[in-house]
């Protein structure tokens, strides 16, 4: 086999060779390195004896792929290409032996990089046995997870000493950390009839059980249609100002919260935190909100408000009031709430007042609001949780007649529109029309559902509360 990837003089043979289970740290066919220059964890002799093992039983080969091992575990990359034609002629059914291995690697042009035409039976040679070669696996891909914690560490510090921000480098640090510790995901690429006995089972239980509910929003028809809300889902709920966005929002973090004990955090960059206090205490013990507001609660609603005390206090809500919060800083907060607690929903209150965090004017406001569109997509999908984003929309449903928005309206960008998952519109009647006869009713506007389809649910609301609810419940 040719040397590793630090141009040293090969030792004699069985020279510099480490024991398999006591030290991932130096390469097997390399001398001692001193302090000043330390090799990346790696164990050849492990890297070896599963190439070996697989060549030499078939079994090996199964107990090896069934684990987490890739092709960028190892550490040699000469390794890397034998396990490649190993695991290619495992997939078109051939046998794999010394002999097959070679012969693949040079149809494939690869047999000089790995040593030439010896180098698939030396693997063989040096095998203990092939019975272990899922535990082998096991400590090169333990090994490949230390080698890329190593290399995250020297790019955080490459980060930390190029200055910039402090919160965007802390979050670009988190970043790396994260993604040299997650597992393997694995691969979603197969041909389409390979997994349809799965499908088929999935789909005799979606028929018994139904789908999986996410959070639920607390509203029946709606959770009817959207099946809750869903990891990595960024749903929108959008109005002109005063239609009820933040008295929605609130609705869903009591619903997760409050009824379901699932954590939710509210970014609120309009309202204090004691606003969105009296807002759920309003709601929940359904005292009229200006009584709280103007200090004039009656007997009959400290009464209710002592009741449901108990409940609202213990709920995992996580209420960050802070006004000048930057995309970064949301990222940031919510991730270490996570971690702490864990976490079920994100709403973020509004998308218009969320700072660039630039220190300057944006030239270009739909720009800017683009690029905070796409953070907030791509930060449900990497902390796993639906976020919640509201937006205001523009004067065009004034200008219409009868006053209905649509996802066209929203302000400054069409990213929002592209990028989300779920958009919701608030649409109030009485809002426009004082003597409406849908006076107290509320169209929630589903105007765009990935997954599913679109609809109108009508609600009744009962703003005195700061709340909207089902219609059956009125």
């Amino acid at each position: 086999m040719p040397a590793g990837c630090h141009h040293r003089p090969r030792p004699p043979q069985g020279a510099g060779r480490v024991s398999i289970d006591t030290d991932l740290w130096t390469p097997a066919d390399t001398a001692p390195v001193t302090d000043f220059e330390r090799m990346p964890p790696a164990n050849l002799d492990a890297e070896v004896s599963v190439l070996g093992g697989m060549m030499l039983h078939p079994h090996a080969i199964g107990e090896v792929l069934d684990g987490p091992l890739e092709a960028d575990d190892f550490y040699r990359p000469a390794h890397a290409i034998v396990y490649g034609a190993i695991t290619a002629l495992y997939a078109k059914g051939e046998p794999v032996d010394p002999i097959t291995v070679t012969n693949e690697l040079r149809e494939t042009g690869l047999l000089d990089r790995v040593g030439g035409i010896t180098a698939a039976s030396d693997l063989v040679q040096q095998t203990p046995s092939a019975a272990h070669a899922g535990y082998y696996a096991d400590i090169v891909h333990g090994a490949a997870k230390l080698r890329r914690i190593t290399q995250a560490g020297t790019r955080i510090t490459q980060l930390g000493y190029a200055g910039g921000d402090p919160d965007e480098t802390a979050d670009a640090a988190q970043t790396e950390l994260n993604n040299a510790i997650q597992t393997s995901e694995d691969p979603d690429s197969a041909p389409i009839g390979d997994d349809f006995d799965q499908m088929v089972d999935e789909l005799v239980e979606l028929g018994k059980n139904g789908a999986a509910m996410g959070v639920p929003t607390g509203f029946a028809d709606l959770d009817e249609l959207l099946k809750g809300l869903h990891p990595g889902q960024m749903v929108i709920i959008a109005a002109r100002p005063a239609m009820g966005k933040s008295t929605l929002a609130v609705d869903f973090l009591r619903s997760c919260s409050i009824k379901h004990q699932q954590p939710s955090v509210l970014f609120s960059l309009e309202m204090s935190r004691r606003e969105v206090q009296h807002r759920i205490m309003s709601a929940e013990a359904r005292v009229a909100l200006h009584h709280i507001r103007g200090g004039n609660m009656t007997d009959s609603d400290w009464a209710r408000f002592a009741q449901r005390l108990p409940d609202v206090t213990a709920a995992p809500i996580t209420i960050d009031a802070t006004s000048t919060l930057t995309m970064t800083q949301i990222k940031a907060r919510a991730r270490k709430i996570k971690q702490r607690s864990g976490l079920a929903l994100v709403v973020i209150d509004y998308l218009q007042l969320v700072s660039s965090g630039n220190g300057r004017r944006a030239e270009n406001r739909q720009q800017e609001v683009s690029d905070m569109s796409r953070a907030i997509k791509l930060m449900a999908k990497d902390l796993e949780v639906p976020v919640v984003v509201l937006a205001q929309l523009n004067r065009g449903p004034e200008q219409r007649q009868d006053k209905k928005p649509t996802k066209s309206d929203l302000r400054e960008s069409g990213s929002l529109e592209q990028d989300a998952d779920v958009v919701i519109l608030l649409h109030r009647e009485d809002a426009y029309e004082k003597d409406s006869a849908r006076a107290g009713e509320v169209d929630l506007i589903v105007d765009k559902h990935r997954n599913g389809p679109t609809a109108v649910i009508t609600v009744a609301a009962q703003l005195h509360y700061s709340r909207f609810v089902d219609m059956a419940q009125v």
